[in-house]
């Protein structure tokens, strides 16, 4: 491994943007894993609100408005998954109850204690998981739910190798007993705390970018950022594969108090 590849936050959003539209998920994830982080959230109804924030192209929103009643607002800050969200609310006929918003989840176009769920998956690193948790929370309903999957450290040691990635990548990391305990400290009851399978990271997630990284470097011969950019994702690839026993994605559900 080449130990001076890139990571991905070092490259222009819009290169990054565009090579992620092509892509149902942007982040690890499956439709079975939605819906089963969905089971754990009840009294839900046909006039309940939620919200999808760093939402993406919205697979993982279609997959919720299709086991879920109530109204979906998705948030997104690139305008071109905001786009195709719309479309696929539209080709899958939830566009009556489902719409995708350009914005921040900095600023969120929400009122307070209006939300009945907020759903983040691969995304609450943006703004940081304690900083998500307590901003967040002022939009949920008393008894609304947060769901939310964060990278998390497996073990309290690593090798440094993949320690340094992280570090660098998204020095917020940390074990799920810590996760947990900010859970807590930001007012929520843990309701579910779950690892998501590997298949989330192999098949969902990195099988499905094989076609599309040899589409990219077609589309855009010899151009050396791309070629970057598709080297860091490899390397991304490989990093899991060679220690994915020592981190992972974990679905953190929660209910304000």
């Amino acid at each position: 491994m080449d130990d001076e590849t890139k990571s991905i936050h070092e490259f222009d959003f819009q290169l990054i943007c565009e090579y992620f539209s092509q892509l149902e998920r942007q982040g690890p994830g499956s439709p079975e894993v939605t819906r089963k982080a969905l089971s754990f959230i009840d009294q839900l109804t046909a006039d309940s609100r939620i919200a999808d924030l760093g939402c993406g192209t919205g697979g993982q929103t279609m997959v919720l408005a299709q086991h879920a009643p109530g109204h979906m607002t998705g948030i997104d800050l690139f305008p071109a998954f905001i786009d195709l969200f719309n479309r696929n609310a539209v080709r899958l006929g939830l566009n009556d109850r489902v719409t995708g918003v350009v914005g921040s989840m900095e600023n969120l176009p929400f009122q307070s204690e209006e939300l009945d769920l907020i759903w983040s998956e691969g995304a609450i690193y943006n703004i940081g998981f304690e900083r998500g948790l307590n901003e967040w929370r002022n939009y949920l309903k008393p008894g609304g739910y947060l769901a939310v999957t964060e990278a998390s450290w497996f073990t309290e040691e690593r090798p440094d190798e993949i320690d340094r990635f992280w570090m660098d990548a998204y020095p917020g990391i940390d074990t799920i007993p810590a996760k947990v305990a900010q859970l807590q400290q930001a007012g929520y009851v843990p309701v579910a705390i779950f690892i998501l399978p590997e298949n989330c990271w192999t098949d969902h997630f990195y099988a499905l970018q094989v076609a599309a990284q040899e589409a990219f470097l077609k589309k855009y011969p010899g151009n050396k950022t791309v070629e970057d950019f598709i080297a860091s994702e490899r390397h991304e690839m490989q990093l899991y594969e060679a220690y994915k026993a020592y981190y992972g994605y974990v679905f953190y559900i929660g209910k304000k108090i």
